[in-house]
């Protein structure tokens, strides 16, 4: 890349053109605009307003008399002095303020200086110091000028003193960390990968939903190798202007090319690496330009120097094919949701900086955060800590981890908002239905905790099930048991009150979501079987859908989307009707408790149908 020349007029020149400029206004304009509100007499008329008393003030300059009228708003006025013996008598006889100026002459040097040399070095002192702003705001350099910064890349280096982060510190992603050794290896030795004809990948893509560790993987990368590391957002290649993102991207390469072996980490590449229309219409699109740019390095620079491409996306299906193929991102390493092995091990990665208390079981906390990233597993760490201090205690303790799951899943405890009698018992019966029905099937995971005190995500209760193991299938009996499950709040409350509120809003979201993915994506259905009719997008920003079928096909949905609820509904209002009993006691139970844990569930359940035996 060719060295940026610098500007061919240096500052001075503009600095000696605004200097000109405040010379030319200041003996020519300022005059104008200071002498526009005197207007100017002659001596006779002046004389003709005293006699008639109009004046009220007169001053006398030199040879220039001024002097103010009688009006509302007065005037002021010059006239020339003419040698008048009588001008004072006439004065005083009209009652008119009048006096000297004392004139005194100032030195022309201090006058220049005052008027014209004094401005002129503010208005330098403020142009250099608006300079060093903008200069400090855009990276500096370019020849101390800031407008030469435009192109410039502004990534973040990161030597291997400053980084500190190794693949110790990263836990729960043994694959991806597997995959990425090898990485490391070449940039230690790679000696023996081009001794055998081997050459390094040139780029790997990180892809897996948010909070999953992506950046710090990167990070520990660069970390292990113990080469710099240069990181930057997708977001900072888009400019206002077109080409100086492309200008960045080259800016970016060179370094990199500078300081090899080094890594690049470009995060959210999603954002400048966007899938190109087909249409034409964006051919000189900045984000495009900056692309096509990056495309063009990632062929241009060689691999056997150790200049390895690292980035990450939550949207893979977004990428332009050009990035993805071989020669450019040579691989992809998935960063998916640790498993239950995965979240124990984060969780003691976390916990180490953290005072903990002989009872702490993290598998039981592990089990309980099921589907949990690791950034969310660290924030449940550091809540259980913040709990700890605000209970005066210098340790955390089991119960602080098991209620920063519920605080980072439900929110916090409501403690301002007081439930009506009414509403209170309307909640428990609702919460006991669900799990009620979890309990009374088969193949459904246990219930563990039950409350209904309010929470600040709006829930007014839950009921919290875990899964003894890991589970990555679900059967479609399982789907339908847990659609019986949801709809067991509504059934309680219609079977004991007669009439049903709002608070199964959430229940009827989740339920119907899964009855039309049983049909749609699961081929759980007898009509259409294992016919795809939904494609998902996004599966790792919340796994959006879009249906792929003609408007009858998706009637004939929907139709069966009601059948599929309305046949779990009458299930758990079966199982409620035959277990009404056990429905009232658990409900008064939880009632009063307000909370009560799962082996307190299983024991009023258990009793319950021990004394039925009996009787």
């Amino acid at each position: 890349m060719k060295q940026v020349e610098k500007p061919k007029k240096p500052l001075i020149i503009y600095y000696l053109i605004a200097f000109i400029v405040l010379i030319l206004l200041n003996w020519f304009v300022f005059p104008m605009f200071m002498g526009s509100n005197v207007r100017e007499v002659d001596y006779g008329t002046f004389l003709n307003m005293i006699e008639e008393r109009q004046v009220s003030k007169v001053q006398l300059e030199g040879d220039t008399i001024y002097f103010m009228d009688k009006s509302e708003e007065p005037q002021q006025y010059e006239t020339t002095t003419f040698d008048d013996p009588e001008l004072v008598n006439r004065l005083e006889d009209a009652g008119c303020e009048f006096g000297r100026v004392a004139q005194e002459q100032m030195n022309p040097i201090l006058s220049m200086l005052i008027s014209i040399v004094i401005p002129v070095l503010i208005f330098w002192g403020l142009g250099q110091l608006l300079t060093k702003q903008m200069m400090k705001k855009m990276g500096g350099g370019a020849g101390g000028n800031p407008f030469m910064q435009f192109g410039k890349s502004n990534a973040k280096v990161y030597v291997e003193s400053t980084t500190g982060i190794t693949f110790n510190d990263v836990a729960g992603e043994d694959e991806a960390k597997e995959l990425l050794t090898e990485i490391v290896d070449f940039l230690h030795n790679p000696g023996k990968y081009q001794e055998i004809g081997a050459v390094c990948p040139k780029g790997a893509l990180l892809v897996g939903p948010p909070g999953t560790g992506k950046t710090l993987l990167a990070k520990a990368v660069a970390g292990e190798a113990g080469v710099p590391f240069f990181s930057i957002s997708g977001s900072e290649f888009v400019e206002m202007f077109v080409g100086m993102g492309a200008s960045k991207v080259r800016d970016l390469f060179k370094q990199a090319n500078e300081k090899a072996p080094c890594i690049v980490f470009i995060d959210e590449i999603d954002t400048i690496g966007k899938k190109r229309d087909s249409q034409g219409f964006s051919g000189n699109d900045e984000r495009e330009q900056t692309l096509n740019q990056l495309l063009t390095e990632m062929d241009g620079f060689d691999a056997s120097k150790g200049v390895v491409i690292l980035a990450a996306t939550n949207r893979p299906d977004s990428l332009d094919p050009a990035l993805l193929r071989p020669g450019r991102f040579d691989r992809r390493i998935p960063v998916e949701l640790p498993d239950l092995k995965g979240r124990e091990e984060i969780l003691k990665v976390h916990a180490r900086k953290v005072k903990l208390s002989d009872n702490v079981d993290f598998n039981v906390i592990a089990r309980a955060a099921s589907g949990a990233s690791g950034a969310e597993l660290a924030n449940m760490v550091n809540e259980a800590a913040l709990r700890a201090v605000r209970d005066n205690r210098k340790y955390v303790t089991q119960e602080d981890l098991e209620e920063s799951i519920e605080v980072v899943i439900a929110g916090y405890q409501k403690k301002n908002k007081v439930l009506s009698t009414k509403e209170k018992l309307i909640v428990s019966y609702h919460e006991i239905g669900h799990a009620l029905v979890a309990a009374l099937q088969t193949n459904s995971a246990p219930v563990t905790k039950i409350t209904i005190i309010p929470r600040t995500s709006g829930a007014l209760g839950y009921t919290m099930q875990v899964d003894e193991e890991e589970r990555n299938l679900m059967s479609r009996e399982e789907i339908e048991n847990k659609i019986a499950t949801l709809t067991g709040g509504r059934c309680a409350e219609e079977l004991i009150f007669d009439s049903v509120t709002t608070g199964a809003s959430n229940d009827i979201e989740q339920a119907t979501k899964l009855a039309r993915a049983m049909i749609t994506r699961f081929g759980m259905s007898d009509r259409f079987g294992m016919v795809a009719l939904e494609t998902q997008v996004n599966p790792y920003l919340g796994g959006d859908s879009s249906l792929s079928c003609s408007p009858e096909t998706a009637s004939t949905i929907d139709d069966m989307v009601v059948d599929t609820v309305k046949k779990a509904y009458d299930k758990a209002m079966n199982l409620l009707r035959e277990n009404k009993g056990k429905l009232h006691e658990l409900a008064k139970y939880l009632y009063e408790k307000e909370t009560i844990t799962g082996e307190e569930f299983m024991s009023i359940l258990n009793k319950k149908e021990d004394t039925e035996e009996k009787n």
